[in-house]
């Protein structure tokens, strides 16, 4: 997939993911050795991007499974198409029940979700795993078989193997401990908030038009917010929004009036805005 991590940086700059040398290095290794890769770290830093940049880059086909509490096996690998299945059965009166089985659990009557079809066929494609530590514990019983060889068991067809592996992407905000076999059939990245520069930089990248002064203006008194007590410190994501919030405004400088009327877009939570609004020094920054 790729040649080396200077290549990984160069193509998925391309797609307008910014990656870190660490980033850029873990995910070449991921590709090299086939290893799934955990993405761990806080809500907004470009976890989920960055394997929908892999497979853009890559030209490949994004498989995603979006995990939830109760997520299970039919949503995840696959399930049977019962009504499908039961006009089958209804055609076929004059059969016996082991002739309409063998017809019944065949492809026809399968339906593939995001695991299985991340390993079958031979085309090229990413296969994200998204919030992985929403799901419930079991889940991660199914992710085990698929992780560690990459196949999938049917029990009516028989096991699929994949004939070409899928990038995987896994990504956890850490709500819940993740199992110690899980994480050994993975490659592990920690994905925190950028420095200064790099954000910077996205922003610049992702807000056109943006006066450079302002942009490390936005991103100075995201940094100071950032080091409050905050109950949810504002991410890369609502750093850009409020970028963008500034320009939309035509605001050329930060000032206090200008900030207080749009502390909203980077703060969600109203004890959070008030602590902001009390301590934030726009003169000391």
């Amino acid at each position: 997939m790729f040649s080396s991590v200077d290549d990984v940086s160069a193509r998925l700059a391309e797609t307008g993911y910014l990656a870190s040398p660490a980033v850029a290095t873990t995910v070449f290794l991921a590709a090299r050795l086939g290893k799934p890769l955990l993405v761990d770290g806080p809500a907004g830093v470009g976890k989920t991007e960055l394997a929908k940049a892999v497979a853009h880059a890559c030209d490949a086909r994004l498989v995603r499974l979006q995990c939830y509490e109760g997520v299970d096996e039919s949503r995840a690998l696959y399930e049977w198409n019962h009504a499908k299945q039961l006009l089958r059965i209804s055609a076929g009166r004059g059969e016996t029940w082991d002739e309409a089985r063998t017809d019944i659990f065949s492809e026809e009557f399968l339906l593939p979700r995001p695991l299985l079809t991340a390993i079958r066929g031979d085309d090229p494609k990413v296969l994200l795993i998204d919030e992985t530590d929403k799901a419930d514990v079991e889940i991660e019983g199914l992710l085990l078989e698929v992780l560690g060889d990459f196949q999938v068991t049917v029990p009516e067809l028989g096991t699929v193997t994949a004939t070409r592996r899928p990038f995987t992407v896994l990504t956890s905000n850490a709500t819940r401990e993740l199992s110690e076999a899980l994480r050994r059939r993975c490659l592990f990245l920690h994905i925190g908030f950028p420095d200064a520069e790099l954000e910077r930089r996205i922003v610049r990248l992702k807000v056109p038009g943006i006066d450079a002064a302002l942009a490390e203006s936005v991103v100075r008194v995201v940094g100071a917010l950032r080091a409050m007590d905050l109950r949810k410190a504002p991410s890369v994501a609502e750093t850009v929004d409020w970028a963008r919030t500034l320009l939309a405004l035509g605001a050329s400088t930060l000032d206090e009036t200008v900030v207080r009327d749009s502390l909203g877009v980077v703060l969600k939570h109203q004890d959070d805005i008030q602590k902001a609004a009390a301590k934030l020094d726009l003169d000391a920054l």
